[in-house]
């Protein structure tokens, strides 16, 4: 008998659709967010919180450890993508190349799911482009800002 694999990875996913593309109805978000969770889940990590804004998207999930982030966001991007096209009836949609990503513990995942849920409250007091520069102080996270996104202002 060998030994199992037993992980407990919860990552954050952040990114942002190309400019000319925004996400701007918030019913039509609503069923990208619940489409994008059903990516996650048929990859085999756990969708926790899906949501977002005009434009950026959250991503809160259960990892599993098989599937690299980089193939994770790549396949989240490309269904999505085909998603927003037909259901969204938004012809020339693209998410931009990166993201951001984020790793918590368990005691922290109760907190970043009501952050997640309530992202059209806590964007009536910071743009996304404040809140990505946050996150990449809090993480301590080095960058370049010409490889930052091209944010909606």
């Amino acid at each position: 008998m060998s030994a199992g694999v037993y992980t407990q990875l919860y990552v954050q996913l952040v990114f942002s659709p190309k400019i000319h593309s925004p996400i701007q109805s918030i019913v039509f978000q609503d069923s990208l967010n619940k489409y994008i969770s059903g990516i996650v889940n048929r990859l085999g990590h756990k969708s926790l919180a899906v949501n977002g804004m005009h434009d950026h998207i959250h991503i809160l999930y259960g990892m599993k450890p098989s599937l690299s982030v980089s193939d994770t966001v790549k396949e989240i991007k490309r269904v999505s993508s085909r998603f927003i096209k037909e259901e969204g009836r938004i012809l020339k949609f693209e998410w931009q190349t990166g993201y951001g990503t984020f790793s918590y513990s368990r005691s922290d995942i109760d907190k970043v799911i009501k952050y997640i849920i309530n992202q059209r409250e806590h964007h009536k007091k910071e743009t996304f482009k404040e809140e990505y520069l946050r996150f990449l102080r809090e993480f301590e996270i080095e960058y370049q800002s010409e490889y930052l996104f091209d944010f909606h202002e």
